[in-house]
């Protein structure tokens, strides 16, 4: 459930059945984060939230709702963006290359670029929009190699190098980006 507070922003509301107490944290996105027993109704969390207002602007380092929103504004931009260009680049390079793979999914992972599982699942993340298309390509590279080889052995590394031989490079310009949103 999300709440809406005119000084915090959106407030994220999460009932949790193992919970005994009413705890405030920092969602990954900066929002304020209540989590609170299964059974609290609307009215309860409200008024903690009312009652603890100074504690929480005291206690816990929260992002500006403006830069929240200003966030989320580009994070569906870039989902967009993403929708209509990686999961085609990704097949292009899987047909080329001779590559199959079950699902892409699209992530705003704060920490990864990409993964692939192995029920051969790749996740790409909306963030790659952001990087040139040469380091795009390197990361989807990377990941459909992960469909032969789930590690990062000698054998996968001379499998991406044969389809992008300036990986090297490309793995050391991507370090400048961040793949948070």
């Amino acid at each position: 459930m999300i709440l809406s507070d005119p000084e915090f922003g959106e407030v994220i509301i999460r009932k949790n059945p193992l919970s005994k107490s009413v705890r405030f944290s920092v969602s990954p996105s900066g929002r304020l984060q209540m989590s609170v027993p299964q059974h609290t109704s609307d009215f309860l969390v409200r008024r903690f939230l009312k009652i603890n207002r100074d504690l929480i602007r005291e206690k816990i380092p929260l992002g500006d709702p403006k830069a929240q929103r200003a966030r989320d504004a580009k994070k569906k931009i870039l989902m967009k963006k993403a929708k209509e260009y990686l999961p085609y680049r990704l097949e292009y390079y899987a047909k080329l290359y001779g590559y199959t793979y079950d699902k892409c999914r699209l992530s705003h992972a704060a920490t990864r670029w990409g993964s692939c599982s192995s029920n051969r699942t790749i996740s790409l993340n909306i963030g790659l929009m952001q990087v040139p298309e040469p380091l795009r390509d390197y990361v989807i590279l990377h990941e459909l190699a992960h469909l032969n080889h789930l590690d990062h052995s000698a054998a996968f590394w001379a499998e991406v190098a044969t389809h992008d031989p300036r990986y090297k490079e490309h793995r050391q310009k991507l370090k400048k980006f961040s793949p948070g949103v």
